[in-house]
C-alpha cells in the first residue's frame, strides 16, 4: 500500500506533509511510485497504546477467558488502538493467577489488537485511597506474589500499581525495579514518601490526581513528586469526568513529555447505559458517569481515541495527544520497536484521521480493518 499527501505524526509530536509505504506487516522507506493514493492530507497517526483499561463491550480482563481478552482486544483495534496493556482489579492470588494464565496462553486473531502487556493495578493499594478496587482483595505488598503471578503470565506483567506507603511497598519497589515497571497510585503518600519511591526505583504514577492526595501548595503529595523527577511519567484519563480541563491543561505544561493518556475503560465501554460491575461490585453507568453505589467513580466509558479527541478539545495540540498515546506508552511499556510512531521498520499500525479526528481508514499490522 503507499499513500502520498499525508500529514503524518513524527515521535515528537510534530506533522510533516509526506507518504507512507506499507510492504506486509511493516512501514518500509521507500519513493511512492506514481500510483500512489492521494489522501487529500488527512493525518496519518500510529495505532494508540492503552496501558490503563480494564474492559469493554461488555467484557472485563478479570473475567479470564480467552473470549474476553479477545473482544476487548476486537473492540479496541476497531477504536484505534494497536496494543493494549489491561488492568487487573484487586482480586485474590487465585483467581489473578488465573487471568494469569489465560492472557499467557491468548494468540490474538487478525482484527485484534496486540496483548504487549499486563497492569497490575490491584491488590497493593492504599485502603483509604481504593477508589473502586475492592476492599476486601487489598493486601500487602508482596514481591513473591507478584513473582508468582509473572510465572502464571509468562513474562506478560509489565506494570504494577503499589502504595509506598504501605508498611513493605518501598522495599518491594526497590526488589522490583529491575523486573516491571512500578507506578504510585491508589495512594495517601506524601512528597517525601513518593519522592524516596522514585527513588527506589517507581517510573510512573497511576491516573495522576485520582485516588491520591490533592497538590497542595504545602502538602505537594504524589504531583509534587512526580514533577521534581524527570524519570517519571504520569497517565492521565482524558475523559471529560476524571480531570477538569484546566488541570489537563497544566498537566501537560508541568509535566512534558511525560504524560500518557488512558483510557480506564470498564465493561460498560461500547455499550448503553445501565447496571455493570467492576472487581465484584456493582457499576452505575448514567450519562458518561461510570460509578459505584457511593458515588466513587469507577472507570470511563470512552476509548483511547476519545480521550485524544476530548485532550484536543481542552486546548492540547493533536501532536502532543497522540505523542501521549502512543509514543510515550510504547516507550514506557518497552515495545518502541515496533509501535508509537510511523516510523520505517516499525508495525504498519496506521490510523487515518480527517480534520475534525474523524476515523477515515484503519490500518492494523499492515490491513486495512
Amino acid at each position: 500500500m503507499e499513500f502520498k499527501n499525508l500529514k503524518v505524526y513524527q515521535p515528537d509530536g510534530v506533522f510533516q506533509t509526506g507518504e507512507l509505504i506499507i510492504a506486509g506487516d511493516r512501514i518500509v522507506s521507500a519513493a511512492p511510485s506514481a500510483d500512489a493514493c492521494d489522501m487529500g492530507g488527512l493525518y496519518a497517526v500510529p495505532g494508540l497504546v492503552d496501558l490503563h483499561l480494564h474492559g469493554c463491550a461488555g467484557y472485563d480482563f478479570c473475567d479470564g477467558t480467552h473470549e474476553a481478552i479477545s473482544a476487548i482486544a476486537r473492540y479496541q483495534a476497531e477504536n484505534g488502538v494497536a496494543a493494549i496493556c489491561p488492568a487487573t482489579m484487586a482480586y485474590p492470588e487465585q483467581k489473578l493467577s488465573a487471568v494469569m494464565e489465560a492472557a499467557a496462553s491468548y494468540v490474538p486473531e487478525r482484527r485484534d489488537a496486540a496483548l504487549a502487556g499486563i497492569h497490575l493495578e490491584g491488590p497493593f493499594v492504599s485502603a483509604a485511597k481504593k477508589g473502586a478496587q475492592n476492599g476486601a482483595y487489598i493486601c500487602r505488598p508482596d514481591a513473591e506474589l507478584l513473582r508468582r503471578l509473572q510465572q502464571k503470565a509468562n513474562g506478560l506483567i509489565k506494570l504494577c500499581g503499589v502504595a509506598p506507603e504501605v508498611d513493605g511497598a518501598l522495599d518491594m519497589i526497590e526488589q522490583l525495579a529491575g523486573e516491571v515497571r512500578i507506578s504510585l497510585g491508589h495512594t495517601e503518600a506524601d512528597y517525601d514518601t513518593a519522592c524516596e519511591a522514585f527513588r527506589r526505583g517507581a517510573r510512573q504514577v497511576t491516573h495522576l490526581y485520582n485516588a491520591m492526595q490533592p497538590f497542595g501548595h504545602r502538602s505537594p503529595g504524589v504531583v509534587g513528586a512526580a514533577a521534581d523527577s524527570d524519570e517519571v511519567s504520569v497517565e492521565l484519563i482524558t475523559d471529560g469526568v476524571h480531570l477538569h480541563p484546566a488541570a489537563v491543561r497544566a498537566s501537560f505544561r508541568l509535566f512534558a513529555g511525560r504524560v500518557i493518556l488512558v483510557s480506564d475503560s470498564m465493561r460498560a465501554a461500547g455499550l448503553p447505559d445501565g447496571a455493570y460491575s467492576l472487581g465484584d461490585q456493582e457499576v452505575t453507568v448514567r450519562g458518561g458517569h461510570a460509578t459505584l453505589q457511593d458515588g466513587t467513580i469507577a472507570g470511563s466509558v470512552t476509548s483511547l481515541l476519545d480521550c485524544v479527541r476530548c485532550a484536543v478539545g481542552m486546548g492540547i495540540p493533536l501532536g502532543e495527544a497522540i505523542r501521549s498515546a502512543s509514543t510515550n506508552p510504547a516507550r514506557a511499556i518497552g515495545i518502541s520497536h515496533d509501535y508509537g510512531s510511523l516510523e520505517p521498520g516499525k508495525l504498519a499500525n496506521v490510523i487515518l484521521l480527517d480534520e475534525e479526528l474523524e476515523v477515515h481508514s484503519i490500518i492494523l499490522r499492515g490491513q486495512i480493518l
